[in-house]
């Protein structure tokens, strides 16, 4: 593994778009390497948000330690700050086991707040602004949020109004978001990207929607609202839940929720590649590339 001459303790970062294969990867790294897998998936945080996210079975950890999966009632909101804050243990935890840390997710800013080591802005709700944006439509939380700050809304979710509020209220007090500050990390980092040629990407989303349809999704955001989760947090969730949750509601088709989870993910995508190509610390390796891991391993081979 690639080690700077200070000798600082290295950790593994494999990221990329949805449906890359990120957590085989993972495990299969891990494996080599004696690692510990950490969840960078601003979702798979929560407890029974499992066959929505893709959350990793135990079966396909093939023994490997995951971390932060399964941590945050889905009732609660969840933000990068208790990330951060929740993984730096781990790292410290697993570096002390003389194991390799791998953090593995999607989620652009927990992982930029581990890899460069943000201060995060602590800025404290405000009842007040959130009551008045709660009443705006989708589209004027957009257009407020692009005024405001039109780095951030080319990589915001423009369909969930809890990011956009939080986004707007953080714009409001702080002039852009995210205003950061960056400390010198004691670790060295190397990032691994997963991509794809945009089609195969289109048929590995598809493909991977079927399989989570026949594997019980909706039946799975059924139990999640009959235990307490409203369908109003569901959409706040995001993404596959949004959709779930209009569909329970029977206020779109069984036909409607394939196609829009479907279109919600390629759109997912593209954002998350928008939000990674900033970093060109990353070293990117094709998915269909023969020998993927084989490539990846000499990436991480020390020089």
């Amino acid at each position: 593994m690639k080690q700077k001459s200070t000798q600082k303790p290295t950790i593994i970062v494999i990221l990329g778009p949805t449906a890359t294969g990120k957590s085989d990867l993972a495990v299969a790294v891990a494996k080599q390497l004696q690692g510990e897998v950490i969840s960078a998936d601003s979702r798979q945080i929560y407890t029974g948000l499992n066959i929505g996210t893709g959350k990793i079975t135990t079966r396909e950890m093939c023994g490997i330690p995951h971390h932060l999966l399964d941590v945050v009632n889905p009732k609660k909101v969840f933000s990068v700050a208790e990330w951060q804050t929740l993984a730096n243990k781990k790292i410290e935890e697993i570096l002390a086991r003389g194991h390799t840390p791998i953090i593995t997710g999607g989620t652009g800013f927990y992982i930029q707040s581990i890899v460069d080591s943000i201060v995060l802005p602590e800025v404290a709700p405000n009842p007040v602004l959130r009551k008045k944006l709660e009443q705006k439509s989708l589209e004027e939380l957009v257009s407020m949020l692009k005024k405001l700050d039109p780095k951030r809304i080319k990589t915001i979710d423009t369909k969930n109004p809890v990011r956009l509020i939080r986004a707007i209220e953080i714009a409001t007090e702080l002039g852009v978001v995210p205003k950061i500050k960056n400390l010198k990390s004691p670790y060295h980092f190397i990032q691994i990207g997963l991509t794809a040629d945009p089609e195969i990407l289109k048929t590995r989303i598809h493909t991977r929607l079927l399989k989570r349809m026949k594997q019980g999704m909706v039946a799975e955001a059924t139990r999640l609202h009959t235990a307490g989760l409203s369908y109003k947090r569901m959409r706040q969730l995001g993404l596959e839940y949004r959709y779930l949750a209009d569909f329970l509601e029977k206020k779109i088709t069984r036909a409607e929720l394939v196609e829009n989870i479907y279109s919600g993910n390629i759109d997912y995508a593209r954002r998350q590649m928008t939000w990674f190509k900033r970093d060109k610390k990353i070293q990117w390796v094709d998915v269909g590339e023969k020998k993927l891991f084989q490539k990846v391993m000499l990436l991480l081979q020390p020089n």
